[in-house]
């Protein structure tokens, strides 16, 4: 059940329910608050949110099996409310303001209970307003028990801005926007000529100058260093959590196994460097050199040199630091990797009993973006989709920037790239290039009310936006 209670009122200080006592069998609900705090980036204090149990860990990790059981108490003086990225709750308890609930006040709290029943590498963030762009995410790791142990390594992605997100917003709406403390009119903006659709039209990678990649929180001006076992093995659970930023995670000398996208296992790919979209994740098994070493962990930012991460040593190794800046920009992020993909346990084979056509619609200048030609509004009707069906999405980007597409409550299977059927990876998230088109199937399981949109921060509030509803 999804529940609101005021905290600060006295009721679980006063043990008022029996989770606050300890007088029942039940395990007790894990805590997270919400709250503001100061971390320090490029030497200068740095307001944040957070997402954090009371001992200091960031989110939440367990196991399949259990119930998700989770008390989210807002300590902040804002309304809030957390999605589960990736799971399948129940409706009501999905985290989005107006459509699965309604965000809960200063001083109140939220009861998420629900079955885990996969496990795999996932988060949670905030669905309020701009939130998300203030760190307000976590990770959300789901193991599973019977799976033999290995070291992890969760590395958590972010762009960072000193702008405010509304300022942020603001300046990119304006019709003619110059080029600000914390902004980038990017490539499409600066070049009005190159956005129109057609021709030698140029994409338009980043619409936000930040000022600052994060890696747990970290730049690499003084990044984190985990140790690891030389000759040994680790996973790598690396989740994108930025509001608008792709990047390529580069490792260096090793090469890594991708073994799962998205929470989801796929045949594995070796390789030395894998995109990575805002809100997906990368599941990535290494293995160490005999011997002492460091090894650097990079993300590189998507068409440009910006780079974060962490470092991992061995042994005595001497711990050199990383250059913020690549030796050269990165590419675009296009389908080399998506199309290898190959989901370990796909969906049925099964012709679609309903597909819906999405056509990724908008702008650069006044910053307009649409899913159909309509910026989502409350009155928008959801798309139509009957319990027990199984659904195609058809993604077809109109634009020229990349869209990251997430659909909530459902796992879904990319089919189709530009025209080509394959059987591949099980995602929650697939990034749709510019004039490029993609497919995916889900099956309709998970009744109720669901929002789907471009999981880039400022084009989901411009209005890429929709949303599925069934019974």
């Amino acid at each position: 059940m999804f529940s609101r209670r005021a905290f600060l009122g006295g009721s679980l200080a006063t043990c008022a329910t029996s989770f606050a006592c300890g007088q029942t069998s039940e395990p007790q609900p894990t805590i997270l608050r919400l709250e503001r705090r100061d971390i320090e980036v490029n030497g200068k204090a740095a307001s944040i949110l957070d997402i954090r149990q009371p001992g200091g860990m960031l989110g939440v990790e367990t196991e399949v099996g259990k119930a998700f059981r989770v008390r989210v108490e807002n300590h902040l003086s804002e309304p809030s409310l957390i999605h589960w990225h990736g799971l399948k709750p129940p409706w009501r308890q999905d985290g989005v303001p107006d459509i699965s609930s309604p965000p809960f006040a200063p001083g109140e709290s939220a009861d998420y209970d629900f079955p885990l029943t996969f496990d795999g590498t996932f988060f949670m963030h905030s669905h309020q307003g701009l939130q998300e762009q203030l760190l307000m995410s976590a990770p959300l790791i789901i193991r599973d028990p019977q799976a033999p142990k290995q070291q992890e390594i969760i590395i958590e992605l972010a762009d960072f801005s000193f702008t405010p997100p509304e300022e942020i917003y603001a300046a990119l709406r304006k019709p003619a926007m110059g080029v600000m403390s914390g902004m980038s009119m990017g490539a499409g903006m600066a070049d009005m000529p190159d956005m129109k659709m057609g021709g030698d039209a140029k994409p338009d990678l980043n619409d936000v100058k930040y000022d600052a990649f994060l890696a747990n929180r970290r730049t690499l001006a003084d990044p984190e260093v985990t140790k690891v076992e030389a000759g040994g093995m680790a996973l790598l659970r690396i989740i994108n959590s930025s509001a608008m930023s792709a990047y390529h995670i580069d490792l260096g000398q090793i090469e890594g196994d991708l073994v799962a996208v998205d929470g989801h296992a796929v045949a594995p790919i070796r390789a030395r460097r894998f995109p990575i979209a805002p809100a997906q994740r990368l599941d990535i098994g290494l293995i160490f050199p005999k011997g002492p070493g460091a090894y650097p962990i990079l993300a590189i930012l998507e068409g440009d040199r910006s780079q974060t991460g962490v470092i991992l040593v061995a042994g005595d190794a001497e711990v050199r630091r990383a250059p913020e800046l690549a030796d050269q920009a990165s590419a675009p992020i296009d389908f080399d990797l998506e199309s290898r993909l190959r989901a370990e346990d796909p969906l049925a084979a099964q012709q679609a009993d309903r597909v819906h056509r999405l056509e990724l619609t908008g702008a650069m200048s006044g910053y307009q973006w649409s899913i159909n030609g309509v910026a989502y509004t409350k009155d928008t009707p959801p798309l139509p989709v009957f319990a027990g069906e199984r659904v195609e999405l058809v993604f077809v980007n109109r634009t020229m920037m990349s869209h990251p597409m997430h659909l909530h409550g459902h796992f879904f299977q990319v089919v189709d790239i530009n025209g080509e059927r394959f059987a591949g990876a099980m995602r929650d998230t697939v990034l749709v290039p510019p004039k490029t088109t993609v497919t995916v199937a889900f099956d309709a399981d998970n009744p109720g009310w669901w929002a789907m949109h471009c999981h880039l921060l400022y084009h989901m509030e411009a209005g890429m936006f929709t949303t599925i509803r069934y019974v």
